[in-house]
């Protein structure tokens, strides 16, 4: 294998394994040895399937019973039964293959955001389908149909516009995936996580909003249009390849104090909490910025600690660290408390503001 299929293999491999899990080393894990996907099949998915089939059988009774007996009914009315019957029947035929096709082919994709995804689609088609058969059951005469459709979708078109460009954006979403479901994000003023991605609409999962400032969920959720996102940024923060956000703790110091032991004790603490994750994350976030055009970029593979003056005529020490971003405010408080225990343990070398000026 030529040495850019096989980097491109790798990277395939990779990707896939990124969008099963956020941890790097089970991905790393997942990509020399991917998890086997185990299908389970629910009793209600059995109940459906039998329901749809015991329905078809009955109207094909149905339809045996009337060509049997055609004493029963004249003959006009003998054919618009048949025709009913007959496309009922084709309708719960179809409905029961579509179960089937959906619980044993589409339900068995490994992947939860394609499985998902494919769902939504193929129901469309079934839908789509269902309804050209009761369209051509319910009108005989083709012409009358057509026209009839047309001049109702040239009202439904000014009618609802709005809905048909969210359902276009809809399919925008699925084809360029700025976000999918269980993806962080936000997107105008709203932040969360996706739960739902209907034709219409999206649902999210609210985390932090007007309540609360860390990013704990709130217990909302917030719905808007398909079509904001022709119009609106999304900040994706659960990139499938790299589902990781950088992160800074900030603390004001005096002058006087020992600059190269705070340094020291911001980074040990890191190190010590994630350290070697986080050298597995910039290891994985190098490794797909080289199959881009964009130069290699200078990443830390370990925690960094800046200097900077504040406005308040304070120091302002930084430590930037890598974190998966739903985990951001756990590991953010962790930090800090770890970091004040070992900084006020020394309160000859680190000094802290104690000016009403904080």
């Amino acid at each position: 294998m030529e040495p850019r299929a096989k980097e491109q293999e790798n990277l395939s491999r990779l990707e896939r394994a990124a969008q099963q899990t956020a941890d790097p080393k089970t991905m790393e894990q997942k990509a020399k040895k991917p998890e086997k996907f185990r299908f389970s099949l629910r009793k209600e998915d059995v109940w459906w399937t039998v329901g749809f089939a015991a329905a078809a059988l009955l109207l094909f009774g149905i339809q045996v019973l009337i060509n049997w007996r055609l004493e029963w009914l004249d003959a006009p009315l003998r054919v618009r039964v048949l025709n009913y019957v007959r496309g009922g029947l084709l309708i719960f035929v179809m409905l029961t293959v579509a179960n089937v096709i959906e619980v044993f082919l589409i339900g068995r994709i490994p992947n939860r955001v394609s499985r998902f995804n494919l769902q939504r689609i193929f129901r469309l088609v079934v839908v789509v389908a269902i309804v050209f058969v009761a369209i051509s059951v319910l009108f005989v005469n083709w012409y009358t149909a057509v026209v009839s459709l047309g001049l109702i979708s040239l009202i439904l078109g000014f009618a609802l516009q709005m809905p048909i460009s969210s359902f276009i954006a809809w399919l925008y979403i699925l084809a360029r995936a700025p976000y999918r479901v269980g993806d962080r994000i936000r997107i105008g003023d709203a932040h969360g996580d996706v739960i739902d991605v209907s034709y219409l609409d999206t649902t999210l999962w609210e985390f932090g909003g007007e309540h609360l400032w860390t990013d704990h969920p709130s217990g909302r959720v917030i719905k808007f249009p398909n079509s904001t996102v022709f119009d609106t940024p999304v900040f994706n923060y659960s990139w499938p390849l790299f589902p990781y956000v950088w992160n800074e703790i900030k603390f004001q110091l005096a002058y006087e104090s020992d600059l190269e032991f705070v340094a020291k004790t911001m980074r040990e603490v890191v190190d010590e909490q994630i350290g070697d994750i986080m050298s597995q994350k910039v290891k994985v976030y190098k490794h797909i910025l080289s199959q881009t055009p964009v130069d290699e970029l200078e990443v830390k593979e370990h925690p960094v600690v800046h200097f900077r003056v504040s406005e308040n005529t304070w120091l302002e020490a930084i430590v930037r660290y890598l974190v998966p971003p739903k985990e951001a405010g756990r590991t953010k408080t962790r930090l800090i408390k770890e970091m004040l225990a070992r900084m006020n343990a020394k309160p000859d070398r680190v000094l802290f503001p104690k000016s009403n000026l904080r």
